[in-house]
């Protein structure tokens, strides 16, 4: 029995892990403590799901007392990504096991020091990174993996978040990058995860250009440059396009946040307000990138996303000395405005003729990958599996690495090589 103590008990927490373990997988698991700077966010907890009430809440300072009084074994943690840190390397120093969202922390630095504290632990750090389950990213991994399209050779992705969503990054505290990371650490590092599992091979080196575009005081959809504004009572919410696009001038839910916990408000948390101003002169991370990534074993990515476009969803091909892989997927049909067709997957040979490939598909949150990724790290990795999908500590380092690289070369416009970050700097 894995006796859990959750850290964060954010949106995420309570339906991506505190559901699942109290209705598929009580039988080995339970969750025996509970941890969060906001009491509010525990009573929450407990008004969602009542058979906590008798599992014990504790404070950030209070991680030791929590696991010696409730015998943990396992951390999971879901709080604000630049806590993540905090929390992994106290659970590795006791010994236990870390479960955590993505990313697994900010900064390289602190990926490095994870990874030399899980070396010196008995403990084992998984890193939720539930894209790599979704059915066609498996049928992507397969078809790779088999040498159907023989040595991967270069990677394009073009990642768009649509107006919807990626606005809801800078009403929150994503848009501060010292708890986020910028988008290209707290976002990115989903796809660059999904590009170094498909290809099996290491960053080495980045190249990219990023800027701000869409949201900040600077852009020209900003209807004045006034800061301090909310979503929920702005009185310019007729002028702003963004607001428009998404809510009628009757809509009550105009500043809801997905990341709120279904029939709550804007009060819900203690000091916390999900409808800050996009356009608040603070901002200054980036919404678009370009960047190029060279592999240890020769293959290239071109790799783009930009979080304020008309639609949501990917494109992706990947080539090979055999062929060549197609994909497009329109990632919330519902807010797109034209028909989407059904997402397939093309595989063509470098000689011979198209295969359309339709991927049997899952039923669950993202793409079907959630419930998946519940099984792996609730029931153990599937023994029947040929390769592996659950990511852990060194996958999470990679992923953090060039995202980092992203942002210090779109600042300082030189490459920047990912050994660089991931080595221990001397000091002077």
């Amino acid at each position: 029995m894995k006796k859990i103590v959750v850290c964060g008990l954010s949106n995420r927490a309570l339906k991506m892990f505190i559901e699942p373990i109290l209705t598929r997988f009580y039988h080995e698991n339970q969750v025996v403590g509970l941890l969060d700077f906001d009491a509010r966010r525990h009573e929450i907890c407990v008004e969602t799901y009542p058979e906590l009430a008798g599992v014990g809440f504790y404070t950030p300072e209070q991680f030791e007392q929590m696991v010696k009084e409730t015998g943990a074994t396992t951390v999971i943690v879901t709080s604000r990504d630049d806590t993540h840190v905090d929390y992994i390397l106290r659970g590795l120093a006791l010994n236990l096991d870390i479960i955590s969202e993505k990313p697994m922390v900010t900064t390289s630095e602190d990926a490095r020091r994870v990874l030399e504290a899980e070396q010196n632990s008995k403990g084992k750090v998984t890193v939720a990174f539930n894209y790599r389950y979704s059915p066609y990213h498996i049928k992507i991994k397969e078809l790779i993996q088999s040498g159907k399209i023989g040595k991967v050779t270069s990677i394009d992705l073009n990642w768009y978040i649509d107006t919807y969503h990626g606005s809801s990054y800078f009403k929150r505290w994503n848009r501060e990058r010292a708890f986020s990371g910028g988008l290209s650490v707290h976002k990115s590092t989903h796809h660059f995860d999904l590009v170094n599992w498909w290809i099996d091979q290491q960053p080495e080196e980045v190249f990219a250009f990023g800027d701000l575009h869409y949201y900040g005081q600077e852009s020209e959809l900003n209807p004045s440059p006034r800061d301090g504004r909310h979503c929920g009572t702005c009185s310019e919410q007729q002028n702003c396009s963004y607001y428009r696009r998404w809510f009628g001038r009757s809509d009550t839910t105009a500043a809801k946040d997905d990341h709120l916990m279904a029939g709550q408000d804007l009060g819900a948390y203690t000091n916390y307000r999900p409808d800050s101003c996009i356009f608040d002169s603070e901002i200054e991370i980036e919404d678009t990138y370009v960047a190029t990534v060279k592999y240890n074993k020769g293959a290239l990515l071109s790799y783009s996303i930009n979080f304020s476009v008309p639609y949501e969803g990917y494109r992706l091909a990947i080539n090979g000395t055999k062929g060549r892989i197609e994909t497009q997927e329109y990632h919330a049909p519902s807010r797109t405005p034209f028909p989407v067709p059904e997402q397939t997957i093309d595989f063509i040979p470098l000689f011979g003729s198209k295969e359309i490939i339709h991927v049997v598909k899952n039923e669950g949150g993202h793409g079907g990958g959630d419930p998946l990724i519940q099984e792996d790290i609730f029931l153990g990795p599937d023994p029947a599996r040929p390769y592996e999908v659950l990511a852990g500590a060194e996958a999470g380092t990679y992923s953090i690495a060039v995202g980092e690289a992203v942002w210090k070369s779109t600042k300082s416009g030189q490459p920047i090589k990912i050994k660089s970050l991931l080595t221990e700097k001397e000091e002077v």
